[in-house]
């Protein structure tokens, strides 16, 4: 898929050489990003193998609970802002005005709250991992039109790989607030490493038995973000996050009123494991 444009990183503070007034200042390159990437692949292979038999039965639940099309499907920036789908199971009905389901507060099902409380939404999303477009650990993936709002700090959340749960998630989840989720997607990006992995890791299992921090408080989902000059706003109906990071469940990542399939527009991805 193609790549989105994401703001180039500014000097930070104190830079010197030929970096300062450059306005780039990536996050070099780790030799643990090489072994990241293996253990991503052994991971995910594990728990694809392993919890298929889960796997299957949340997919019969949510067939029989929801309908077809079982999986969730959203386009996220990735990587260098590379574009991908990202695969979930479905947690809400489909839009239908007529029946009153418009918001996330009334098109959230039981068994989808169910689902997103226990992380078992997020399953499928290690098949984007064995692919290479996500990372176990990492930042969560949000939504392709945040890109052109974000400032040139915040897009370096994009020099590594999203992840399935983050730091962000392991200290709030959707409680926190938009700025405090892009600092600790930096700090990540900053001082990842096989150790801090290990702790997001073994944090999340008590975060997700403990449910903190499912969604934004005074919304079913979270909080639309709006850049930084503005105050956030209630997502818009189908804008429920992954959090991380958790889109509206609709077919190919489609939304009510004419958006366009694909991804195009935001839906219910309410930023679940890097939720967390």
């Amino acid at each position: 898929m193609p790549k989105v444009a994401v703001p180039a990183a500014q000097p930070r503070a104190g830079a010197h050489g030929p970096a300062a007034g450059r306005g780039a200042a990536p996050a070099p390159r780790r030799p643990y990003d090489r072994w990241k990437r293996l253990l991503d692949v052994l991971g995910a292979l594990v728990v694809l193998t392993v919890g298929a038999p889960l796997l299957a039965l949340v997919a019969l639940v949510v067939l029989v609970t929801h309908g077809r099309p079982v999986l969730f499907r959203h386009t996220r920036p990735g990587l260098h802002g590379e574009l991908f789908q990202v695969v979930k199971f479905r947690t809400m009905r489909h839009p239908d005005p007529e029946r009153g389901l418009v918001t996330d507060a009334q098109r959230l099902t039981r068994v989808g709250r169910w689902l997103r409380a226990s992380s078992l939404d997020e399953l499928p999303e290690f098949w984007n991992v064995l692919r290479g477009e996500m990372s176990v650990v990492g930042p969560r993936p949000h939504l392709v039109r945040y890109l052109a709002l974000y400032n040139a700090e915040q897009a370096r959340r994009h020099e590594v790989r999203p992840g399935i749960t983050g730091l962000a998630q392991v200290r709030g989840r959707n409680s926190l607030s938009w700025e405090a989720k892009f600092g600790y997607d930096i700090d990540y990006v900053d001082r990842r490493s096989f150790l801090l992995d290990l702790k997001i890791l073994l944090t999340t299992v008590r975060v997700v038995l403990s449910r903190e921090g499912i969604s934004a408080p005074g919304a079913a989902t979270w909080h639309e973000f709006t850049g930084n000059d503005r105050p956030p706003a209630s997502a818009p109906a189908g804008d429920g996050p992954n959090a991380s990071s958790r889109t509206g469940d609709r077919p190919n990542g489609s939304s009510p009123g004419g958006d366009q399939p694909n991804g195009s527009s935001p839906v219910d991805d309410r930023d679940a494991a890097y939720r967390r």
